[in-house]
């Protein structure tokens, strides 16, 4: 290697260092502020959100899905988890950078006539030799990142469903609720008036008063839930809790088992967090496998030179490694090879978990099921009883008092089988979400970009 010299370096032997520097510079990253806003706000209205059509509405469950993936603050969080997996992935599998060293001594006394000088070039041998499984297990993380944000959004649709089907049957109670209210509150009127002119004692008139206080407490509950799961609603929308959000009726309850129970046996292939638990258990594999790798004594190859006061040169191959005398990296090849086995119990306990949740619901469907078949014909029965009762008391061949109590009867009826079909459509949406059914295999460009 030749001397580096005032005398031999000259303006021309100089561009090539300038244009290395201005490449090297050229590759890094630059940084601009970005301060954090002074105020944030939700959407005031369904026209604000992202992919609203003014023309789809009242909104079905497909638009209030679509409307949820794309504009739910909690996803569009979790879509930037996923671009810092992405950056650490790409980290990851980079290669480490050569190792450049050198020094000078400058001549002070003695015989020496020359300015002594050190170069050096080096490469560590080891992150190469991990290199392989490095990027193995980033690119599985990364993977794992984004089936968890698939399993994530499939999981606020699975809210969202529930939430749509509270708030439609909801309002069939609230209605069917408000007609048992105005029955009994028409009857605890005219008891009113009759106790007044001494035609009925209060202590008779007490179990009628007492079933119209019931009847308002059960309507303020029901309003109670229904703002509760409208505001929720709002909420995975990014709409303020007060904005009003058409809903169209889902349709009838209808739930093939066989066809579940085919499904659930291949959920380890198609639900997202099972997928995302198998993707963590690869990028745990090879984290152990790198672990392993890394055992060896760490290994450095290079070139050295030297020049000395007096001219003397000399140069030649460097190496320079770790003595394994105190550290194996046994402590990283236990906790890499712990950690393996806790992911390989997760995922058979997240995978027989599921298996069990899907058997149990299946059973309370066809539970549900029976009991709206048996529920049917006494609510018809009730239905005709209430109406030949009405035109008797018109008739005035039934008391009125008698007529209310068929007719409230009735609606509370009418009212067991909303819940009973409200229970099976949850269940149904429960189902479809645990053996991911209808479930997409990524999503698309527009709902990942934050």
């Amino acid at each position: 290697m030749r001397a580096l010299s005032t005398r031999q370096v000259s303006k021309p032997h100089g561009r090539p260092v300038a244009v290395l520097v201005a490449a090297c510079l050229a590759g890094c990253a630059t940084y601009q502020a970005r301060p954090l806003p002074e105020q944030a706000s939700s959407a005031s209205s369904l026209a604000q959100l992202r992919g609203y059509d003014a023309a789809a509405q009242p909104l079905d469950m497909p638009a209030v899905e679509r409307l949820v993936l794309l504009n739910d603050p909690d996803l569009r969080n979790a879509r930037y988890r996923r671009r810092v997996a992405q950056a650490q992935r790409r980290q990851d599998g980079v290669v480490a950078n050569p190792v450049v060293g050198g020094s000078v001594g400058y001549l002070l006394s003695g015989p020496g006539d020359a300015t002594a000088w050190t170069a050096s070039l080096g490469q560590d041998i080891t992150s190469l030799v991990t290199l392989r499984p490095r990027r193995e297990a980033a690119r599985s993380s990364a993977d794992a990142i984004d089936a968890g944000l698939l399993w994530e959004s499939w999981q606020t649709l699975g809210k969202a469903r529930l939430l749509v089907i509270g708030l439609v049957e909801g309002q069939r109670l609230i209605e069917l609720q408000q007609q048992v209210l105005q029955r009994l509150a028409q009857r605890e009127s005219r008891l009113a008036r009759a106790i007044a002119v001494g035609d009925v004692d209060r202590v008779a008139a007490a179990p009628d008063v007492a079933a119209a206080a019931e009847a308002r407490a059960a309507l303020d509950e029901l309003q109670r839930r229904q703002l509760d799961q409208r505001q929720q609603l709002n909420a995975l929308l990014g709409l303020r809790p007060e904005a009003a959000v058409p809903l169209a009726s889902p349709a009838p309850p209808e739930l093939d088992a066989a066809s579940i129970r085919e499904q659930a046996a291949g959920i380890g292939r198609r639900r997202p967090d099972l997928v995302a638990l198998q993707l963590g258990y690869q990028a745990q594999e090879a984290t152990l496998r790198a672990a392993v790798l890394a055992q060896f004594p760490p290994l450095a190859i290079g070139y050295d030179a030297s020049q000395d006061n007096s001219r003397v040169r000399n140069g030649g191959p460097a190496v320079s490694f770790a003595l394994p005398i105190f550290d194996h990296h046994q402590g990283s090849v236990a906790v890499a090879s712990a950690t393996r086995d806790q992911l390989r119990h997760e995922y058979a306990a997240r995978l027989a978990a599921s298996h069990d949740e899907i058997d149990a619901l299946l059973a309370q469907y066809l539970q549900l099921q029976a009991q709206r078949q048996a529920l049917s014909p006494a609510l018809d029965d009730a239905e005709r009883t209430a109406a030949r009762a009405a035109h008797a008391a018109q008739s005035r061949l039934l008391d009125w008092r008698g007529s209310v109590d068929l007719d409230v009867a009735a609606l509370n009826r009418r009212m067991a089988q909303v819940a009973i079909e409200q229970a099976m459509l949850e269940r149904q949406a429960a189902l479809a979400l645990l053996v991911g059914r209808g479930m997409p295999t990524s999503l698309e460009q527009d709902v990942i970009a934050p």
